[in-house]
């Protein structure tokens, strides 16, 4: 049997954004986002949600922002801190804490995130997995569109800054995973910070990015979390030895690609193909 992930509705690819810090133009962003019915991710220091810091909301403004708007909150650290060459108690407190910060602010599990200044080790792992995160984004872009392979060091497509960011986008748009010997899903992953929009007065590149990734059809938007959720479901699909049954035991509808056939492995149930 061939078997293909598919995301909803028989999609091939997928595309997220992922961005950092939790400054004041995020809400211009999500704007731009939502206007476009783009999704993504916001890494959010839990130590830092205040005036006192530059450019920097304060958890009024950010939960009232955050919520309901369709994206994540996700963790970044609790106070920025560069954990290069730092110990395991360093690390612990940073990343612990801002758990517990965000948690307690936002009202939700904290499951993922981003590494600030991209600083990832073995030991920050470590204290990640300690802590039951599941995904975080580095900052070493990989130019492709393969799903990660270990989601706690995901590596993004690219960041807007990218001078190749729109050929990366037409070529993500024009992939057609639809034989089997490329029948593969695809993944774009964009990341960066909102202040660089204003820094740099082009937000008209976020507006001409998002406006021309969702005059396509054929991609499903997402946060990271709805992403890795997704793979993981599907990853955990249980075949029959005659290959006529699928055991979801998740609570996600999973959508595959079976031997050149559409079939859904409902949630929490067996299919009988």
């Amino acid at each position: 049997m061939q078997r293909f992930l598919r995301f909803p509705g028989w999609k091939a690819k997928a595309m997220t954004l992922s961005y950092d810090d939790a400054v004041i133009f995020d809400k211009r962003l999500i704007s731009i986002m939502q206007k476009h019915g783009l999704k993504g991710t916001f890494n959010v220091n839990g130590g830092m949600l205040s005036h006192d810091f530059y450019r920097r909301m304060d958890k009024d403004e950010a939960l009232a922002l955050y919520q309901n708007s369709g994206m994540e909150v996700a963790m970044h650290g609790l106070d920025h801190a560069f954990l290069a060459g730092s110990t395991g108690a360093d690390i612990m407190k940073e990343y612990y804490q801002d758990k517990i910060e965000l948690e307690k602010t936002f009202g939700k599990i904290m499951r993922g995130g981003a590494y600030a200044f991209g600083v990832v080790t073995d030991e920050i792992v470590n204290v990640l997995k300690t802590l039951g995160v599941s995904y975080f984004r580095t900052t070493e872009c990989t130019g492709g569109f393969d799903l990660p392979t270990d989601w706690l060091r995901w590596g993004p497509t690219c960041r807007h800054a990218d001078k190749n960011l729109f050929a990366m986008l037409d070529a993500f748009l024009a992939e057609t995973p639809d034989k089997i010997y490329n029948a593969k899903p695809r993944l774009f992953c964009l990341f960066g910070h909102s202040y660089e929009f204003e820094d740099n007065n082009n937000w008209d590149l976020i507006e001409r990015f998002c406006e021309k990734a969702s005059a396509y059809d054929d991609i499903w938007h997402a946060t990271n979390e709805e992403i890795y959720d997704y793979v993981q479901a599907y990853n955990g699909l249980i075949f029959s030895a005659a290959g006529d049954k699928i055991l979801n035991n998740s609570g996600i509808d999973v959508y595959l690609w079976l031997d050149r056939k559409q079939v859904i492995a409902k949630a929490n149930s067996v299919t009988e193909l």
